[in-house]
């Protein structure tokens, strides 16, 4: 690693960094965005469950609330429900948006990092060439090993840069995508509270 740092120039520095932040915030999205983890099923069919036999009381809402993303969204629902089919839904949205944010949480970064990693590479072709047309012009072209150090420096800190931003890319596209898959399966069981608690549409348990 040092021997591709030192003749890349100052430039590989920021460029390592991103890499190293981009690493951590896919390992952490993997371990966030699980959908046993934002929308478990087995607890998502004990709550209708719950809602079929009438059995919902301030514990059983408290552990819904506990279990999860989707929990959540539908714990605030409940809690609401009273207060008619408006003030439900309001509620709903506004817990969901809050779950929303969480789930795209670093997401910015991460696809902040993929466009500014090339950016950086192509710095560092500058710098690099910079170097380069300077030697030749104090220098000549007889000092050959100079010439080299900064082309190197160009090509390395270039190669690095996409090297970073490419992979940084496509996990930012993934992770939004299975963001906005996530949202979908929430707001559809949202929608579904809504009907059920108002007398809209039977539960279906087997279905749930």
């Amino acid at each position: 690693m040092l021997e591709l740092l030192r003749p890349g120039g100052f430039i590989m520095i920021p460029i390592l960094a991103c890499s190293i932040l981009a690493l951590a915030i896919v390992l952490e999205r993997f371990w966030t965005l699980r959908l046993n983890r934002v929308a478990p099923t087995h607890v998502i069919n004990e709550f209708w469950r719950w809602v079929k036999k009438k059995e919902v009381n301030s514990h059983r809402l408290r552990t819904l609330q506990e279990s999860s993303p989707l929990g959540r969204i539908l714990a605030a629902g409940l809690m609401n429900a009273k207060h008619g089919r408006d003030v439900m839904r309001d509620s709903i949205e506004q817990e969901a948006s809050q779950v929303v944010h969480e789930l795209e949480r670093f997401l910015n970064p991460l696809g902040t990092i993929a466009q500014i990693t090339p950016l950086l590479g192509l710095l560092g072709t500058v710098i690099g060439m910079i170097k380069v047309f300077a030697e030749i012009q104090f220098g000549g072209i007889g000092n050959t090993e100079n010439l080299a150090g900064g082309i190197s420096e160009a090509l390395i800190t270039t190669a690095s840069g996409l090297t970073v931003a490419i992979p940084a890319l496509i996990f930012h596209r993934y992770f939004m995508r299975r963001v906005d898959e996530m949202v979908v399966t929430m707001e559809q069981e949202a929608i579904k509270l809504v009907e059920v608690v108002h007398g809209d549409r039977e539960i279906d348990i087997e279905g749930a």
